[in-house]
């Protein structure tokens, strides 16, 4: 039987879910999954590595049963994941030596504060592109060293490796056979040099890790070894990982100069494509590493915002006043703009441009007439606020997006991206698919695999589904952002608590 489908897989935060894509990355069929988060301390985020392989085995069997497929029915396997999460496994037995902490998480954030006291983070800054922050690898895998009994012996010798999820379920594809990462997730660890592409042995030895516990990194369209017959049925090659907010800028076909992109799910994720220039920010944001393809170096300008979706999660499971995150449209249209309630969801600290890994969340502006519908429609608001926080950075900075495209879960709703771009001031582009970084799997594995022959066919793929003009006039907007920036200075720490 002929060879027809893409395997994209995708692991969040919150779930996994496995596309089939044919040639011309349409959906052939999907199935998705969610698995629990472990919340051990306040500040604490955690998931069980077997639990997401589990989840990442049965949406993949899903996905192939819902068409009759098999191994010998893929092309090639695309990978996408949550970043920054990191997981230490036994080299012989594959066990995890400890759950795998989240890019949420926050318990080093004393151990960063330590370092910048020392006065590294410029330098660190520098070879990384990124900040000293506990949101970055580095600091988790010296925490794990550190507070795991034994570990530390057994990774100075070889026996232990560290990966970012990717790498984790590489590892478990390719039965132990594989330990590689590709270039845009390496970026985000502290660990790599994004000028020199390389694991630098400075920064190696700032947060103590044993180099011994390092993947190899490759380009993100790749030969990343075959999947082996116990996990699929049959043999396929893995062709393509990218982290998640790359991965999107790929699926969205963000290949340009100065194309944009912001992603909604868990978090905000806002990327510009710089080209083959690593732009240092003035304005708190990330350099990263966009796309590593055929060699060639593609540099992204980044704002991260830690809470997005997770914010209408948490009025769902939480607070309990929406069914379901698709509720809260109708609930906005009905409510209108508010203008003097304001929900801050600094639930991990918060993110660009700010920085404050203690800063925590706050409804501000309650009065005796304010109930679920503000809080909810509050809600929506603040994620469109975080993002023109970020979108004012990188302008700040030289980047000024003339349009900005959108993916993710929270896309679905059309009142938020109305509010979206009267906020920004700019159009607002939703795709006709609005799963960009599960599609930008499947393009590198597409690419990967030969079947995709340039980056031009892959951005000839991209099609517009909607577009949201600004129609909000400057005066209201502007009150809206006077009163957003005042609350969020009420959330935000004086100084770093040690």
């Amino acid at each position: 039987m002929s060879k027809k489908y893409l395997l994209a897989i995708d692991q969040g935060t919150s779930s996994s879910r496995a596309v089939l894509y044919d040639h011309g990355a349409q959906v052939v069929a999907s199935a998705q999954q969610e698995f629990p988060q472990i919340y051990p301390q306040p500040g604490w985020v955690e998931h069980d590595p077997e639990a997401i392989w589990d989840s990442v085995t049965a949406v993949t069997e899903g996905a192939m049963q819902k068409v009759n497929a098999g191994a010998a029915d893929i092309s090639a396997i695309g990978i996408t994941n949550q970043r920054e999460t990191t997981v230490i496994w036994d080299r012989e037995t594959g066990d995890c030596v400890y759950n795998a902490i989240v890019w949420q998480d926050r318990r080093t954030a004393a151990f960063c504060q330590s370092l910048k006291n020392d006065g590294l983070e410029p330098t660190i800054t520098d070879k990384t592109g990124l900040r000293l922050d506990p949101y970055f690898s580095a600091t988790k895998v010296a925490w794990i060293l550190d507070n795991v009994e034994g570990v530390r012996k057994r990774a100075e010798v070889g026996k232990l490796a560290f990966g970012t999820i990717d790498s984790f379920l590489l590892w478990r594809l390719t039965g132990g056979r594989v330990h590689a990462t590709d270039a845009t997730n390496a970026s985000r660890t502290l660990l790599f040099n994004i000028h020199t592409q390389e694991w630098d042995d400075e920064l190696l030895q700032y947060f103590s890790v044993p180099r011994a516990l390092l993947p190899e990194v490759r380009d993100c369209a790749a030969d990343f070894g075959t999947a082996l017959d116990d996990c699929l049925g049959g043999d396929v090659p893995v062709c393509g990982i990218a982290g998640d907010q790359q991965a999107a800028l790929i699926g969205q076909a963000g290949f340009s100069d100065g194309m944009t992109k912001s992603t909604y799910g868990t978090g905000c994720f806002v990327i510009a494509n710089t080209g083959n220039k690593a732009l240092r920010s003035e304005n708190q944001l990330l350099t990263t590493i966009a796309m590593r393809i055929d060699g060639n170096v593609t540099y992204g300008l980044e704002g991260s915002v830690f809470v997005a979706g997770s914010a209408m999660q948490w009025l769902r499971d939480e607070l309990r006043i929406i069914d379901s995150a698709a509720a809260s449209e109708a609930i906005a249209k009905r409510t209108g703009v508010v203008s003097d309630v304001h929900v801050v969801p600094a639930f991990a600290g918060l993110g660009a441009p700010h920085w404050d890994p203690d800063a925590r969340g706050a409804i501000l502006g309650l009065t005796r007439g304010s109930g679920r519908d503000e809080i909810v429609t509050a809600t929506l608001q603040a994620v469109a606020y975080q993002t023109r926080d970020l979108v004012d950075a990188m302008s700040d900075d030289g980047i000024k997006p003339a349009v900005i495209r959108v993916d993710g879960g929270m896309v679905a709703n059309n009142w938020f991206l109305q509010f979206l771009a009267d906020i920004l001031d700019i159009p607002v582009e939703r795709p006709t698919n609005v799963e960009s970084t599960v599609l930008g799997a499947a393009y590198l594995a597409g690419y990967g695999a030969g079947i995709v022959k340039s980056v031009r066919e892959l951005s000839a793929l991209w099609q517009p589904d909607k577009v949201f003009e600004p129609q909000m006039n400057a005066e209201h907007r502007d009150r809206l952002l006077r009163g957003w920036q005042v609350a969020v200075n009420r959330v935000r720490t004086a100084e770093p608590k040690l």
